[in-house]
């Protein structure tokens, strides 16, 4: 039996994650800040799919949040196969007009939090011979982006830091995937204070449709999904492009919104 830790469980791609995983007969790990939302929803799985479901209400920002998780991560006695680290923030506008502690706490999450529990992850696993950890990163991660500066700085990092590692734990047994999701339809925009409008539906995938993608490159062992013929060709040509043309259309691409 397969137990799969998922941060940011309670909405969106978390979420999605926790639903085609119950369904694949995993048992559960859910962490998020929202307890309400993950035992509704841990209710919902069991009842659905006679798995076990645990609920961590923890807040990744906070050294107390990341502390539990890690000894969630840590603890041999219930040991976790898969560690799915999706828990992440946006934040957009003009960085010099933003504010800083909203900027700062936006690293703590897509970054500090990621590094903390993919080591925790990583040495449980590595130490079993078996396991995978998959990293939620963005395209955004393949591009500078005016107006979402710290948002695909901290993606960048997550994309860099997950290839490096994925290297390293494969030799122990452990596979490392990155996840680089384009437009999705979530509540993650809503909250970052970015709109949809101006962007057609073509450009939009949901987040079912990006947790498929993911499960089936995990399934085959791949080191990168990105979900979507459209993102892949987007970060292809990003990956070749020179930032001063990259950041530019990604900028007119983010007034658009």
């Amino acid at each position: 039996m397969t137990t799969a830790l998922v941060t940011g469980a309670s909405a969106g791609i978390g979420r999605a994650f926790a639903e085609a995983l119950a369904a694949r007969g995993d048992d559960l790990v859910l962490v998020a800040r929202d307890v309400d939302r993950l035992d509704s929803l841990a209710g919902d799985l069991v009842a659905r799919h006679g798995i076990r479901c645990e609920v961590l209400g923890a807040d990744l920002v906070s050294d107390e949040g990341r502390d539990a998780t890690a000894a969630r991560l840590d603890d041999a006695a219930a040991p976790v196969d898969v560690l799915v680290n999706n828990a992440g923030m946006g934040t957009f506008g003009r960085f010099a007009e933003s504010d800083v502690d909203a900027e700062t706490l936006e690293i703590e999450l897509n970054v500090v939090a990621l590094v903390r529990l993919t080591h925790s992850a990583l040495g449980a696993m590595s130490a079993r011979g078996r396991g995978a950890i998959v990293n939620i990163s963005s395209v955004a991660g393949y591009q500078p982006a005016p107006s979402c500066a710290t948002y695909a700085a901290t993606k960048a990092f997550v994309n860099s830091f997950t290839h490096s590692v994925h290297e390293e734990a494969r030799r122990v047994g452990v596979h490392v995937m990155l996840v680089c999701p384009g437009y999705t339809h979530t509540e993650f925009h809503a909250r970052a204070g970015l709109g949809t409008t101006g962007l057609p539906e073509l450009l939009w995938q949901t987040a079912d449709t990006v947790v498929a993608t993911a499960l089936h490159d995990l399934d085959r062992g791949r080191s990168v999904s990105v979900p979507g013929a459209l993102n892949r060709v987007v970060s292809a040509a990003s990956s070749v492009t020179p930032a001063i043309v990259s950041r530019r259309v990604a900028g007119l691409v983010v007034r658009r919104t």
